[in-house]
């Protein structure tokens, strides 16, 4: 329940060390590199772009070069590939592929070569079957296309309209050329695309000829070739199977270079970490001898910074607590438990400077208003299990997706116990198969209450624990303005709403409604009854009067007053808003038990028992998944919105250290004690 307190450590060191030393802060990733404004007159900074940029191009050719490979050689992945994290290398493996980066960029540029070839002779096989299809009507030509005719005569080739007969062609020269005899019209071939022509005519009537079937509708072909369509057809073939030939060979020589893919990995990591180590170079102040480096450090890592730094090289190291103005980082600092939480924090906003950090609170309630709104002992069972072994099986997912199922194990554990208390096991299946299948009800009773039977209740118990957490929430707030020694506000803000709050549910208690919506009669003493309406008045004119100190004018002042005590709707709303932990509770029985019901509908027989388990899988694993999904989303609804809403403002910077940010790999590094 803390957030790690930081140091500014500043390093001035030798201008000889700068490389070592900088190579041994990547690979420590203790420092978030943060530089303090220098004269410039004293120190420089150099113009790091063009090697960074060169570094960076390179490690997006070698990420293309195994984009490919994965594309004609992909490796076979489990369906849990994405949880078994990057791949831990030894440091001296990853020099050794280091060394040989020159050798392997080769390979990286072989590989995008051959693949623009497939690519490019790929373009022109579709070149060559768009050609072959626009020849196909025309393989009966038996002469090149753009054959004109002989000596007197003319050949006109083209095409018209679908459906067109030789009939119709004649008629329409007929009718444009009365006196033109020497014709001849051949359809070469017709389809649903129109009619292709071959017209031979004289001469000296062949501009009449044409000009007479445009009336018709005639049209040239767009593409003429300069051969026998089919003798050009029979080259185009030619032409794609030596293509094709050419592409299994290209194609098989990418593939042969599979072996490198763990090579081409380590070194676009490598050319990624320096880019990174070249982009901080660029920001450090030197001068002729000497450089600075400044940023933020856990102050627990000081001494292993020392150690590893300042022992080892000739330099100065300083190490001082943040200024007042400046906004160090955040890292979040919780035990085994409590940190599963983390993530769900991180997405609303990390705690600025001084902000008390929620987690550890929060933890216990979003567990147990997890585990409330499954309820369901089997599908918390399932969720635990599930998750235990995956996070025993795969050790090195990444810390935001071990931080998720650890979670969701820490709920499904949460939802057994509710489940065992509210008395649900796959719903009511237990008594439905013992009664269906085997003729005698056997029930396994609730160790607390059926919230079928009793939805009241649970809705009175949903409200309580609601106000519990708003009320955490208002301590909490209470706690960050003593702390900060503001002892009127924590009396103003917190006190006089407690007292208020307070006084108004001792009275709410024993009344009509609060008798009629839970079914139980409570009588307090007239002494209580007294306190009650004392303590709301106190409070109610508490905060009249104290609400709006901020402001000297009285009429305002009683007038903010007046508006935050109206803002006890707001607590009415909040409280409300914790229903939901009655209505996903029911849902999830309610369903379940309708699954329950639909599988045992045709009774004690063998079709009847295949169509139960049938039913009860497909049923039950959708019922779960939804409301999984209702559960996840509506805890982290009354975290955000109910409880957050009384203390909590975020807006801190996360921790982003100076590391090896890797893609493929994680480099195996000496340890640091």
């Amino acid at each position: 329940m803390a957030v790690l307190q930081m140091q500014r450590v500043s390093i001035c060191a030798l201008k000889k060390d700068r490389k070592a030393i900088l190579e041994r802060l990547q690979s420590l990733g203790l420092m978030e590199v943060s530089q303090l404004a220098e004269d410039d007159d004293v120190f420089q900074r150099m113009d790091t772009t063009s090697p960074r940029l060169s570094f960076e191009k390179k490690a997006h050719t070698a990420d293309q070069a195994l984009d490919v490979l994965e594309q004609y050689v992909p490796r076979k992945k489990s369906l849990f590939a994405s949880l078994e994290g990057k791949k831990l290398v030894d440091e001296k493996r990853f020099r050794q592929a280091a060394g040989d980066r020159e050798e392997i960029m080769d390979v990286a540029a072989d590989i995008l070569r051959d693949s623009r070839q497939i690519a490019e002779k790929k373009a022109a096989i579709l070149k060559d079957e768009n050609q072959i299809e626009s020849l196909s009507p025309w393989l009966a030509l038996g002469v090149p296309m753009n054959f004109e005719g002989t000596e007197h005569t003319a050949m006109l080739i083209g095409t018209m309209a679908a459906g067109t007969t030789l009939e119709d062609v004649y008629a329409v020269l007929a009718e444009q050329l009365p006196q033109t005899e020497e014709l001849d019209v051949e359809i070469v071939s017709s389809g649903t695309e129109g009619v292709y022509l071959a017209v031979l005519c004289m001469r000296e009537n062949a501009e009449a000829v044409e000009e007479a079937l445009r009336q018709g509708g005639f049209a040239r072909p767009s593409q003429i070739v300069p051969e026998d369509p089919a003798v050009r057809t029979e080259e185009l073939k030619a032409d794609i199977g030596k293509l094709n030939r050419e592409i299994e060979e290209k194609e098989e020589e990418i593939k042969a270079r599979a072996e490198r893919r763990e090579e081409l990995e380590y070194i676009s990591d490598y050319y990624r970490i320096r880019a990174e180590k070249y982009q901080v170079l660029g920001t450090l102040p030197q001068s002729g001898r000497t450089f600075l480096i400044s940023g933020y450090v856990p102050a627990k890592a000081v001494p292993a910074l020392r150690k590893a730094i300042e022992e080892k090289y000739d330099c100065v190291m300083d190490v001082e607590e943040p200024g007042e103005d400046e906004e160090p980082p955040t890292i979040l600092h919780n035990n085994a438990f409590s940190s599963s939480v983390e993530g769900v924090l991180e997405s609303y906003g990390l705690p600025h400077k001084g902000e008390f950090d929620p987690t550890t609170i929060m933890s216990f309630f979003y567990v147990f208003f997890f585990g409330m709104m499954l309820s369901d002992a089997a599908y918390g069972a399932i969720v635990a299990i599930v998750c235990f072994v995956v996070l025993r099986k795969f050790p090195r997912m990444s810390a935001g997706m071990h931080k998720s199922l650890k979670l969701f194990m820490f709920c499904g554990i949460s939802t057994i116990v509710w489940g065992v208390l509210f008395g649900g096991y796959f719903g009511d299946v237990v008594d439905v198969v013992s009664s269906v299948f085997f003729g005698k009800e056997v029930s396994i009773p609730p160790l607390w209450f059926a919230p079928l039977n009793d939805p009241m209740k649970l809705l009175v118990y949903s409200m309580l624990f609601g106000t519990i957490h708003l009320f955490v929430g208002l301590g909490i707030k209470g706690y960050m303005e003593l702390k900060d020694r503001q002892y009127l506000d924590f009396f103003c803000d917190v006190v006089l709403w407690y007292v208020f709050l307070m006084g108004l549910i001792l009275m709410l208690l024993p009344s009509e409604i609060f008798r009629s919506i839970s079914q139980m009669d409570i009588v307090f003493p007239p002494a209580l009854n007294t306190l009650a309406k004392v303590l709301a008045v106190a409070g109610a004119v508490g905060l009249l009067l104290m609400s709006g100190r901020a402001n000297k004018n009285p009429v305002l002042r009683l007038a903010l007053g007046a508006y935050d005590i109206y803002n006890i709707t707001g607590w009415l709303s909040d409280v409300l808003s914790y229903s939901r932990l009655l209505a996903l509770g029911l849902a999830t029985g309610v369903i379940a038990s309708v699954v329950n019901m639909m599988g045992s509908m045709l009774g004690k027989s063998v079709f009847g028992v295949l169509v139960f388990i049938a039913v009860f899988i497909v049923g039950h694993a959708m019922n779960m998944a939804i409301n999984l999904l209702g559960a996840y989303v509506h805890t982290n609804r009354l975290q955000f919105v109910e409880f957050f809403g009384k203390f909590y403002e975020g807006g801190g910077k996360p921790f982003e250290p100076f590391e090896n940010d890797t893609k493929y790999v994680d480099i195996k590094e000496e340890t640091i004690s």
